[in-house]
C-alpha cells in the first residue's frame, strides 16, 4: 500500500501539474469567483460559516479583508506557478484560497468540486523542487499527485453516498435532471429531454459512474488516460446540456495524466525556429566547404 501511494512519478510531471494548478487559483478569482468580494457587502449575520470556520475561528469577512485575500492571493498564485520557493509559497497559496473558499461557501451554499483542488493545493508543498522537463522521478511528488487522485474519486464516489443519504432511490427514478434542465438548460438538453425515459436511464448512468469511478484505480497503466478521458467526456456532456462547468474539479483531474509531455513552451518554440528557417528547411546546415586535393598524375608539382 506505501508503494502505490508513493509510486515515484517524474519531477516534470509534479511540475507541469503545480504550475496548472496555480494559474487556475489566479484565473478562479478573476474569472470563477469574483463573486465572493460582492459576498461581504451582505448584513454580517447573514454569514453563517462553515463548521472549520467556526472550529479555526475566523473573522467575519469584511470589504477590507477580502479585498487583501484577492490581491495577495493573485500576486502570490501567480509567483508560485513559476516554481519559486514551493513550500513558503504553496502554503500561502494553500491558506489564503482555503478561506477565499470558506467565505464563498458560508452563505447557504457550498460546491463539491472544489474538493480535489484544495487537496491538490495542500500536498503540493510537500512535493518539493521539480522543474519542468525533468525526467528524474519523485516518490514525494508521486504521493501528492495519489493525493490529489483520491480526493477527485472520492468526489464521485461521495456524491453518490450523498445522493442515497438525501435523496433514497427516487433519485434515480425521480426528476432531478429534468428539474436541472428547466432551470439551466441549454438547447441540446431541451432535445434530449424529449426523448422518453431518457432522463431517467441518465440518472443511473451518473450513479453508476460515480459508484465504479475507484475502477479507474485498478485500469492497467496504459488504458488509464482513456478512462479519465471518460471522466472529461462526462463532464462536457454535463456542460452542453445544464451548464456546470466543474472547472476547479477538471484541473485537479490532470493529476491522473502525464503531464510532463505537454510542453507548450518548448513546442512554441520549435514551431517559431521552423517558421524562421528559410524555405521551410526544418534543419540549418552549415555552409558547403569544398576541398580538392591535388593528383600528382594530373597536376604539375609547383615549381620551387
Amino acid at each position: 500500500m506505501t508503494g502505490w501511494l508513493t509510486e515515484a512519478v517524474p519531477r516534470g510531471r509534479v511540475a507541469a501539474f503545480r504550475t496548472l494548478v496555480y494559474l487556475f487559483v489566479a484565473a478562479d478569482l478573476v474569472v470563477f469567483t469574483p463573486w465572493v468580494r460582492s459576498r461581504v457587502d451582505v448584513p454580517g449575520e447573514l454569514y453563517q460559516p462553515l463548521l472549520i470556520g467556526r472550529l479555526l475561528p475566523l473573522p467575519t469577512p469584511t470589504p477590507a479583508v477580502v479585498g487583501v485575500i484577492f490581491w495577495v492571493l493573485l500576486v502570490v498564485a501567480l509567483l508560485a506557478a513559476t516554481g519559486r520557493a514551493p513550500r513558503l509559497l504553496g502554503w500561502t497559496v494553500f491558506a489564503l484560497y482555503f478561506e477565499w473558499m470558506i467565505v464563498a461557501m458560508s452563505y447557504g451554499k457550498v460546491d463539491h468540486d472544489r474538493f480535489g483542488l484544495l487537496v491538490a493545493l495542500a500536498v503540493l508543498p510537500t512535493a518539493g523542487r521539480a522543474r519542468h522537463g525533468d525526467p528524474t522521478r519523485t516518490e514525494a511528488g508521486g504521493w501528492a499527485l495519489r493525493v490529489t487522485q483520491i480526493a477527485v474519486v472520492c468526489t464521485y464516489f461521495l456524491a453518490a453516498w450523498a445522493k442515497f443519504r438525501f435523496g433514497g432511490f427516487d433519485w434515480a427514478t425521480g426528476s432531478v435532471l429534468a428539474r436541472a434542465i428547466i432551470r439551466r438548460g441549454t438547447d441540446l438538453a431541451d432535445l434530449i429531454a424529449q426523448v422518453p425515459h431518457l432522463l431517467i436511464v441518465a440518472q443511473f448512468g451518473i450513479l453508476a459512474f460515480e459508484l465504479l469511478s475507484p475502477l479507474v484505480f485498478v485500469v492497467p497503466e496504459r488504458w488509464r488516460p482513456a478512462a479519465v478521458g471518460f471522466f472529461y467526456s462526462f463532464h462536457l456532456v454535463t456542460i452542453a446540456t445544464i451548464t456546470i462547468s466543474f472547472a476547479p474539479h477538471l484541473v485537479a483531474m490532470t493529476s491522473f495524466l502525464p503531464l510532463e509531455k505537454v510542453r507548450p513552451v518548448l513546442r512554441a518554440r520549435q514551431f517559431l525556429a521552423r517558421r524562421s528557417r528559410p524555405d521551410g528547411d526544418p534543419t540549418p546546415t552549415a555552409p558547403a566547404t569544398s576541398l580538392t586535393v591535388p593528383d600528382p598524375a594530373v597536376d604539375p608539382a609547383p615549381s620551387a
